[in-house]
């Protein structure tokens, strides 16, 4: 059954909201996407961003409406890990299967693609626009220049929030009896640096590779662009010995750069200026329920479950929120209530899932990916998984390669390390972790 075309509004031109109008006009509904930024196509990025890791619950969105083969053409696929770590030479951890690999995208250049392919469906944009207000039960927004002069009012059939982790539609839901709502701040920062192209407009490091610096209470990645730069992301406390508050100009972002991060010396001007150039930006993990009101509202992607960026998981999260969305809407055609309470109750428990393992991914980023035992016992997971692949599937792989539900993913993850704990404490595991003594005593583990 085709459902009864809707005048929608969507509230955020960012990633998600631009496929959800994508989605929307397919079915045959009006869509207006509000934005308070002006169009990302006519202004220079902000500086603030952490390049994008797509993987398989994103690439499964953009198939469900053809748009795979378009997103490739600006993405490069990384096989691997490539560590960087002190005192050790470089070397590689490949994420999964020969063909296995994360995509990375510039968020920028990503972004103004989905807007061009919204507006190709018909989507209508209004940027510079300010949405100060919503109300839920007749779905009208009320826009203008600032929050005490005019307002306009558009009436609409359904608001959708996708305006991020400070969503202004989330905001009028919260203050509506039994709202659930926490947020909590990581004492990390971020920060965006950029290594240059070579003069011939290659890429200086090997470009298949998410490259990571491990340094303990901080590290460094660098993911690749399709013109020869690496975006770079540091994380660093904003307080304390060695953060961002400890470096206050050239001489000390020199010093902090060499003594840490040697092999980008050749890089080292241009990571200086955008040291100072470039803002420190916090990361907050929010959640909240419900995410709907009746057949009027719903929150989708950061606006509902803003996480940390540390499983690459925040857009292809909201990309799946809109596949189920999308699902749920063709089951129940004309019972948009009923639609939007499965979604939700489908998402939610994953979206908790996905928040828990990403928070835990900057401990193991960050930290265990230069301890010699940590690194043992993915030795030994990734080689009884290769022997036995029905029985182990590494928790990286099952959210990052496959679209079983996140909260699966994390008790399961969470069953094989209470396994390799006791694997790990075997006398002599690091003579013998290849054995067939290891290896039958997971299978009994694992009964």
């Amino acid at each position: 059954m085709s459902q009864s075309p809707k005048d929608i509004a969507i509230v955020g031109s960012g990633l998600v909201g631009s496929l959800l109008a994508i989605y929307l006009r397919k079915e045959g509904h009006k869509v207006t996407v509000f934005d308070r930024r002006p169009d990302i196509r006519t202004v220079e990025f902000s500086g603030r961003s952490i390049n994008l890791a797509m993987s398989n619950r994103g690439w499964n969105a953009l198939q469900q409406v053809g748009l795979e083969d378009e997103i490739k053409k600006i993405a490069i696929p990384l096989y691997q890990r490539a560590m960087h770590v002190d005192g050790v030479p470089l070397y590689y951890q490949k994420y999964g299967k020969d063909d296995e690999a994360i995509w990375s995208t510039s968020r920028g250049l990503l972004n103004r693609k989905m807007i061009d392919l919204a507006e190709a469906e018909g989507t209508k944009f209004r940027f510079s626009e300010k949405v100060w207000d919503v109300d839920l039960p007749e779905a009208k927004i009320y826009t203008g220049e600032t929050e005490k002069g005019v307002w306009e009012e558009y009436k609409f059939d359904c608001v959708f929030g996708c305006d991020g982790a400070f969503s202004r539609v989330r905001h009028k839901m919260q203050r509506r009896s039994r709202f659930d709502y926490s947020q909590e701040f990581i004492k990390v920062g971020y920060k965006e640096l950029s290594i240059l192209p070579n003069e011939d407009g290659t890429h200086k490091l090997d470009k298949h590779s998410f490259h990571i610096w491990p340094r303990g209470k901080f590290m460094l990645i660098a993911m690749p662009n399709i013109d020869g730069s690496f975006t770079c992301t540091l994380f660093m406390p904003f307080e304390g010995d060695i953060s961002f508050e400890s470096i206050t100009n050239k001489a000390e972002a020199k010093d902090f750069f060499s003594t840490h991060f040697p092999n980008v010396m050749p890089d080292l001007d241009n990571l200086i200026g955008d040291f100072f150039k470039n803002p420190t930006s916090a990361m907050v993990t929010m959640k909240c329920f419900p995410w709907t009101y009746w057949d009027k509202a719903v929150l989708v992607g950061d606006s509902a479950h803003a996480i940390v960026p540390f499983y690459g998981q925040g857009m292809n999260a909201g990309f799946e929120d809109i596949y189920v969305l999308a699902n749920m809407l063709k089951k129940y055609p004309d019972n948009w209530t009923l639609a939007f309470e499965e979604y939700e109750k489908e998402r939610k428990p994953n979206a908790d899932a996905i928040a828990e393992l990403s928070y835990r991914n900057f401990v193991e980023m960050s930290s265990k990916t230069a301890d010699p035992m940590f690194l043992l016992q993915k030795k030994i997971e990734k080689k009884f998984a290769a022997e036995y692949p029905e029985k182990w599937l590494p928790v990286y792989s099952r959210v990052t390669f496959s679209n079983r539900p996140y909260a699966e993913a994390l008790a399961l993850g969470d069953e094989q390390e209470a396994i390799m704990k006791k694997i790990m404490q075997l006398p002599n595991i690091e003579e013998k972790w290849d054995s067939e003594e290891v290896t039958n005593k997971i299978i009994e583990l694992l009964k």
